[in-house]
């Protein structure tokens, strides 16, 4: 029986399996979406969103996470995989007017790569901070800030587990939760509505 269905590369197969069976801390919620389909000749999407329950207005964080692969290569990427990745978040007004915060922020990435012993190269991106005023007929909010960072980085092998669990580490610190030690879980947060 012939099918039409191209076959897998055997090392985006492998990037595959290595993403699956992950634990993260209960206010992590992942899911696939459909990929780019341009970049490369073979892709993943997922987003996350950090929330501590399923309501909207509790949202912390979210972002995106892209696996893309080329067999060839490309030159730009060093390499025939590049991880590029979203996190975004609200934060205090505080927060946002401190002159380091870009820096922090990469930090946090940079951090969770660490600790997540994702190995890889050419790493870059940008942290972008963003604070909105609400006027008119609009709901009155004050002043909103938020924080958007964009990297892309080349990863040593196909083993992307390690680099899912560093974007994830990276969006929830984004969304101000740090990250747990090893062998820690995280309790689910209790809220009082009444």
């Amino acid at each position: 029986m012939a099918t039409d269905a191209p076959t897998l590369p055997p090392d985006f197969e492998a990037a595959l399996l290595s993403l699956r069976g992950h634990a993260f801390r209960p206010e992590v919620h992942l899911e696939e979406v459909p990929p780019p389909t341009r970049i490369a000749p073979w892709a993943l999407a997922m987003t996350a969103e950090i929330n501590p329950t399923n309501d909207a207005e509790d949202m912390l964080a979210n972002g995106r996470f892209v696996v893309l692969h080329d067999p060839e290569g490309q030159d730009a990427w060093n390499g025939t995989f590049r991880v590029v990745v979203l996190a975004r978040a609200r934060l205090e007004e505080e927060m946002g007017a401190d002159p380091m915060l870009g820096e922090a922020a990469w930090s946090w990435l940079t951090d969770s790569l660490t600790d997540a012993r994702a190995e890889y190269h050419s790493l870059s991106g940008t942290v972008t901070r963003v604070l909105s005023e609400t006027f008119g007929g609009l709901e009155v909010r004050g002043h909103e800030v938020e924080i958007e960072m964009r990297a892309s980085w080349t990863p040593a092998s196909s083993d992307l587990g390690p680099h899912l669990r560093a974007w994830v580490a990276a969006t929830a610190w984004a969304g101000g939760l740090p990250p747990l030690p090893e062998n820690v879980t995280a309790l689910g947060i209790r809220r009082n509505r009444g």
